[in-house]
């Protein structure tokens, strides 16, 4: 294919020749001028590349922002009116105003339950609420997306509001879950994951005093807890603050001395407070 060019000039003579020589030419200033282009492309890359900000999430410099998600674990017990009113009317607000976006939440329903010698459990508020502890223990575990267990906590919580826990069998269905926690109580398994629970909840240090106990990334909030929304603004390190964090910053106007003189709505440990309803079994 080189020699062809050539053997075109051979039959056209001389004016071939030249014509040939510009063809080359023009062929190698365009291969040059190509050459520099792509150099002079690839050298401001480099030069961009060089001078442009990192933004690697591993990086140690402290100026730049981890985008991580916020811990909140709840150690509650499910008769305690006071565990029932934090998630069915404050703790379910973070899934409507988007909080949850940066939120792992965990759930611990143990509360002020203690293991008794002979290794039985005993629950605040009697046998009741220790079966609805290992009925959303085992929701919990069978069914891990926080989203869908936490749609059955807050149903069986806001009945325990309505003083209506015996009817906590039908959360399932408004939940849109399956019945795998009942057999989950029944087979044993369930308490098994209430005794990891409750030796999750007796090793919290500082102890627990009263639940609800709301811990955000390892620092417990005590008689705070109510606020646990703004602590999870101030503990988020992410780029983009979620908007409900902004709204919290020009709303939240809490008086001290209301705060001061009110009570404070929790269940405290050591306070025998047996419940019954007489809960259908299981």
């Amino acid at each position: 294919m080189g020699s062809w060019p050539c053997a075109i000039n051979l039959v056209s003579g001389s004016s071939g020749i030249v014509n040939c020589k510009q063809i080359k030419m023009a062929i190698s200033s365009s291969l040059s001028l190509q050459f520099f282009s792509y150099f002079v492309i690839l050298l401001f890359f480099l030069l961009s590349v060089s001078v442009s900000p990192s933004y690697s999430f591993t990086s140690s410099n402290s100026n730049e922002l981890v985008d991580e998600k916020v811990t909140v674990s709840l150690y509650y017990e499910t008769l305690c009116p006071f565990c029932a009113d934090f998630i069915a009317n404050q703790l379910v607000k973070i899934f409507q105003n988007g909080l949850f976006n940066v939120v792992n939440l965990r759930m611990i329903p143990w509360g002020n339950a203690w293991i008794q010698p002979n290794g039985s459990v005993v629950c605040q508020h009697g046998p009741d609420e220790c079966f609805l502890n290992t009925i959303e223990a085992c929701t919990i575990t069978t069914y891990p997306d926080v989203v869908r267990h936490f749609r059955f906590i807050h149903c069986v919580e806001s009945l325990t509001l309505e003083r209506r826990p015996n009817e906590w069998a039908s959360c399932f269905q408004k939940a849109r879950l399956g019945t795998a926690p009942i057999d989950c109580y029944k087979n044993g398994y369930g308490k098994a994951i209430e005794q990891k629970y409750g030796r999750e909840t007796l090793q919290l240090n500082p102890s627990h005093r009263f639940v609800p106990w709301v811990i955000v990334n390892n620092h417990p909030l005590q008689e705070d807890y109510q606020n646990f929304m703004s602590y999870i603004c101030g503990a988020y390190k992410g780029n983009h603050k979620p908007d409900a964090c902004r709204s919290l910053s020009t709303n939240s106007t809490t008086d001290s001395n209301e705060k001061a003189n009110s009570v404070l709505p929790v269940c405290y440990t050591g306070e025998a407070r047996e419940t019954s309803f007489t809960l259908p079994p299981a």
